[in-house]
Formats: structure tokens, C-alpha cells, sequence
């Protein structure tokens, strides 16, 4: 088994605090503890650490960050407020917004102070609803800086890989930034040179390492806080799996584990932390989504079973209910390899809003804004009692060939395995694509031919594709008029099935403004937390920008530790939410 901390010699052992789960709540609870001086286990089950952050795309949306102000946008909390009532509606949560408010800058700041975390702002990343009132187009969301992977040493080779569609030539990691370079370096002498200078940094990698050491997205977020936390001592137990949690007098003392063929009582003196990812790919998770006829498909970890629910369930710990939506949804495609295994495409960002795309029902007709976000796209899907799923992405060969599709990839990549798996449908004529879709041909063709005439014009008069910010900055910035509409007129013609899916769980354990688990009666579980996915949604199941998720998941796991480390009185000489940054402990990291 691949371990990272030695075997104790102790059945039992005492920390200050249990992390379980190594996402970025996790790793955000771990690194402010042993930066505060105090003693952490972080204990993961899988064999690899990094959850479901580490195939995210690491942004995080925060207000008022360092970084906006720097940028000159200092927007109002009220702004805020007003944005995510509009959004949130009825599901809004006054103390966990106000919370996430007030706290979410001295979260980031205090990290990237005293870790390795260092984020940059997008310079442009409307809000997913920017016209609705207090939406912006920047100044919310930021994106991970790329890191060195060659900084974790011997523990790079527990780092979750990502899946292989979200890796080129095999094993080389791209953020947003490097896909759109990789898709108009053609058109664009600085985006050759960008990708030149990539393709060589992983050459380079491959003569020394299984995959490139250029860490970007989810990848280089976990890679960062990681490498802080080992360098503080922070102990690391992967596949272990807690059993039981540990309680005296009604306050959570511990975690009961099973590690390496053993079963042990592990103590904490301050708390434990619940960070397990939700319950996405439990049994239990399909019957918390809206029926249909369709097959759905989450990107959680097969590991993220709703372990946080179970061992909270024996405090009598609060469940979120009536959310707006239990789950954060994304289309997925599905290909069947050739060996039996599948593998799941997340469609967030690089086809859905791009010029020459467009998606219909199985009736041949389009229905729904295709660049909106893809939480949106699916409750498309799910609209009309799920009549839209599953549905079809439909482009011509130009499109194909510019942008790529799912996990066809832009010319000069040959996509013709994908042709032959099933998974890529390719056809010289519109009927006939219809035919291998199994949908209605002459809707299809009818739809297409009233596509193509707005196209032409640049205006979506159907959906509105294209016609806001957002929409626009995801669509083709070289293309005009509209970056997100062409028609769809040169043959051959490509269409992928997609299926409902989802990033994960929102419902979750209910808490307090410091992230504090409350009982049934709305009551302080002593000694327990959660954050990330495991804590309910402060967005009641909406999702409002990029980075909704990650953005509170790092915010509260520090607000966690911070209220374990000041009610350990560790003579710290910072209180928690002062704005101060004094620590006990700082990592000696190498540049």
C-alpha cells in the first residue's frame, strides 16, 4: 500500500485536530492549524489525495479580495448581498453569507501569507447572471496560479491524477488560459509561442516523470496547500477509513479509524473536521435529484459516499433541506473505451458556448441557452419533467476543427477512435446525423436552417445565446459578431450524446457562521465542523459564479480551524476574525 506517514508505534494517538478528507476544505483546515501551531492529522481514504479539488479548475470566487483591490475593484459587501439574494432567493442565509463576506478575503490573505497558495484575478470573469442586480464582470473570480509539481518531492506521486480528457498528449495539465492559446494559435503568433513553450516545459517532464510536473487548475491548488502542510509536520494517512466518531459528554473527542489492517482511536484535543467531498456518488444520491429517463452521471470521486453525514448522524447532526437544488450540475459525455473502462468529459468551458455548436432534445429542437452556465444547461435538462435528457451536441466540421468537442479534440488531432467507440457521431449530412442520433431528422434540419439564419446576423433570437457577458466571454473572442454564434453549414457534421451530471453534492450538515456542526435543535455540536461539500451549500444549491464551491470550501475550513485554535488557547497571539495575521508557526519553504 502506498503510504505517506510512517506506521505510529501507539494504538491510540492524541492530535489537536482531525481533518478527514483532502480537498481544498481539508487542506485549507490543516494548513491554518499547523500554521497556528497546533498538531493536525489529515486523513484521506482513498489512495491519493486531493479529492475532488484536484480535478477541479481551482478558481475561487471571493469579495474583495487583495487582488481586486490591487486591481482597482473594491466592490460593497451590500453589492454582494444583493447579487446572491437575487440569485439564492428564498434559500438565502443571512449569518453563513455575512460570514463568507466578511471572512472570505482574510481566509485567502492569511493562506497565501503563510502557504504556498498564490492566486491571480481574472482580468476578465463576469458572474453567471451578470445582469441581475450587484452581478459584475471581474473583480470576483480568481484563478490558481500554476506550480511546480517537483516542490511536493516524494509525495507528488500521491497527488490525484486527473482523468486523461482533461490532459493533452497524455499527461500535460492546460488551465483556461492555455486552451485558449492551444485554440487560436493559428490565428495568433503570442499563442504559438505560449503553446510551443508548454509543449517543450513537457517534453522535458516525460524523461523524468510519469506526466508533466506543471501543475494548473485543481492540480496546483492541492499542490500548493499540500506542500505547506507537509512542511509543517501535518501527518497524512491515506487510505484510512473512520469508522465511528469519538464523543464524551456530548462533545466530539476524536475519530475511531481503520488504517493499515488496524482499528485505532485517534483523540483531538480541538476538534474534528468533516471535509469528505458530500455524498455524490452515493447509493442514496439518486434519489435526491429530479427524475427522468436518462442516465446520470457525477464527476465525485467514487470514494464520496456521505461518510460526513453517517459519522455526523450519531450526534444527531442537522441535514440541510429544501435546498434549490441538492446537487451542482454539469453535462457529462460518457466514452466507452475499449477495454470496458469509461471515462466521464465534464462539458464547463470549452464547447457548449463556442461559434457553430448548438444542443437539441432527442425532438431535433434546441432548448436552451447553450453558453449559459452549466449548472443552468442541465436544469434545461431537467425542465419539462427531465424531456431533455439525454440531448445532443451538434457542430459542423469547421467548429470541430477550431474548437474540438468533448474529448474530440481541434485539428490536427485525429478524433477518428472516438468515431469508431460510438462516442463522436459523424455524418455528411444533417438526416443522416439525425438517423445515428436516433432524433427527429426534419426538426433537426429545421432547427439548424433557423439557427443559422440568426446566426448569420449575430443575434440568438430563440435562446439568447450570446447576448450577455458571461455568454460572450465563454464563446470565441477572435470571432465576430457575436463570439459565440456561427452557422452551422459545412459538412461533415458531428454530434455527442450528453447526460445529466453533476460536480457534486449541495445538500449537506448544517452550521454556523464558524463552520460549527448544529444539532436538530439548531444547537453547537462541541468539537465538531464541516466544510466543503460536506457543510450545506451557503448558495442553497444555486450557483452564482465560477468557483462558488471552492471559494466557501477554503473559506470556512479556515474559519473552522481558526475558532479549534483559539478555544485551544494555544497562546496565539492572533483571536480569530481580527484581520491580524501573528502565527505560531510558519512553513521554511524552498523557492
Amino acid at each position: 500500500m502506498n503510504m505517506t506517514t510512517p506506521l505510529p508505534a501507539a494504538a491510540d494517538q492524541a492530535y489537536d485536530v482531525i481533518v478527514l478528507g483532502s480537498g481544498a476544505a481539508g487542506f485549507a483546515a490543516a494548513v491554518t492549524a499547523s500554521c497556528r501551531g497546533l498538531k493536525v492529522l489529515l486523513v484521506e481514504k482513498t489512495e491519493a489525495f486531493g479529492g475532488t479539488s484536484a480535478i477541479s479548475g481551482g478558481a475561487i470566487w471571493l469579495h474583495d479580495t487583495d487582488q481586486a483591490r490591487v486591481a482597482g475593484h473594491h466592490l460593497s459587501a451590500d453589492q454582494m448581498r444583493c447579487y446572491l439574494k437575487q440569485v439564492i432567493g428564498a434559500g438565502y442565509n443571512p449569518q453563513l453569507i455575512d460570514s463568507f463576506i466578511e471572512n472570505g478575503r482574510e481566509a485567502l490573505s492569511f493562506l497565501e501569507t503563510y502557504s504556498e497558495l498564490k492566486y491571480s484575478l481574472r482580468p476578465l470573469s463576469p458572474d453567471y447572471y451578470p445582469d441581475l442586480p450587484g452581478g459584475t464582470q471581474t473583480g470576483r473570480a480568481l484563478e490558481i496560479d500554476e506550480y511546480d509539481g517537483r516542490k511536493l518531492g516524494e509525495h507528488f506521486k500521491d497527488l490525484k491524477r486527473p482523468p486523461d480528457g482533461m490532459l493533452l498528449f497524455g499527461g500535460m495539465m492546460v488551465n483556461r488560459v492555455d486552451i485558449q492559446h492551444f485554440l487560436s494559435f493559428k490565428r495568433s503568433p503570442h499563442s504559438l509561442w505560449h503553446c510551443l513553450k508548454l509543449m517543450g516545459r513537457y517534453a522535458l517532464d516525460r524523461l523524468y516523470h510519469p506526466r508533466g510536473t506543471r501543475l494548473t487548475v485543481g492540480n496546483a491548488l492541492i499542490a500548493r496547500l499540500a506542500t505547506t502542510a507537509f512542511a509543517n509536520g501535518v501527518d497524512l494517512w491515506l487510505q484510512a477509513a473512520p469508522e465511528t466518531l469519538l464523543v464524551e459528554q456530548g462533545t466530539v473527542t476524536g475519530v475511531q479509524i481503520t488504517w493499515r489492517g488496524q482499528t485505532r482511536k485517534v483523540f483531538a484535543k480541538g476538534g474534528v473536521v468533516l471535509a469528505m467531498g458530500g455524498f455524490a456518488a452515493g447509493a442514496k444520491a439518486a434519489g435526491q435529484r429530479p427524475a427522468t429517463d436518462s442516465e446520470h452521471w457525477s464527476m465525485s470521486p467514487p470514494a464520496n459516499v456521505g461518510d460526513g453525514q453517517r459519522l455526523a448522524a450519531s450526534v444527531d447532526a442537522a441535514i440541510g433541506d429544501k435546498l434549490s437544488a441538492n446537487f451542482f450540475w454539469a453535462p457529462v459525455s460518457v466514452l466507452q473505451k475499449a477495454d470496458g473502462s469509461l471515462e466521464r468529459f465534464p462539458h464547463l468551458v470549452t464547447d457548449r458556448a463556442k461559434p457553430g455548436v448548438i444542443a437539441v432534445n432527442r425532438a431535433g429542437r434546441r432548448f436552451v441557452n447553450e453558453s449559459d452556465s452549466y449548472h443552468c444547461f442541465v436544469e434545461g435538462m431537467f425542465a419539462n419533467g427531465g424531456a431533455n435528457a439525454p440531448c445532443w451536441l451538434v457542430c459542423d466540421s469547421e467548429a470541430l476543427n477550431r474548437y474540438g468537442m468533448g474529448l474530440a479534440r481541434p485539428r490536427p488531432v485525429d478524433n477518428s477512435a472516438l468515431i469508431d467507440a460510438g462516442y463522436l457521431l459523424r455524418a455528411d449530412n444533417l438526416v443522416e446525423l439525425a438517423l445515428l442520433a436516433g432524433i427527429d431528422a426534419s426538426a433537426l434540419v429545421q432547427t439548424v436552417a433557423q439557427f443559422n439564419a440568426d446566426a448569420a446576423l449575430g443575434v440568438d433570437r430563440q435562446f439568447g445565446k450570446g447576448s450577455n457577458p458571461y455568454n460572450r466571454y465563454m464563446g470565441d473572442p477572435l470571432h465576430r459578431p457575436n463570439p459565440c454564434l456561427k452557422p452551422l453549414h459545412k459538412a461533415p457534421f458531428y454530434a455527442i450524446r450528453l447526460f445529466t451530471g453533476d460536480l457534486g453534492s449541495a445538500r449537506g450538515l448544517v452550521t454556523n457562521g464558524q463552520a460549527n456542526v448544529l444539532d436538530c435543535s439548531g444547537a453547537p455540536i462541541p468539537g465538531l465542523y464541516a466544510a466543503g461539500n460536506d457543510m450545506n451549500s451557503i448558495m442553497d444549491g444555486t450557483y452564482p459564479g465560477p468557483g462558488i464551491t471552492l471559494g466557501p470550501g477554503i473559506t470556512f475550513g479556515y474559519l473552522a480551524a481558526s475558532d479549534i485554535a483559539a478555544r485551544l488557547d494555544r497562546n496565539t497571539t492572533q483571536q480569530p476574525h481580527t484581520g491580524e495575521q501573528h502565527v505560531l508557526r510558519t512553513a521554511h519553504l524552498h523557492d
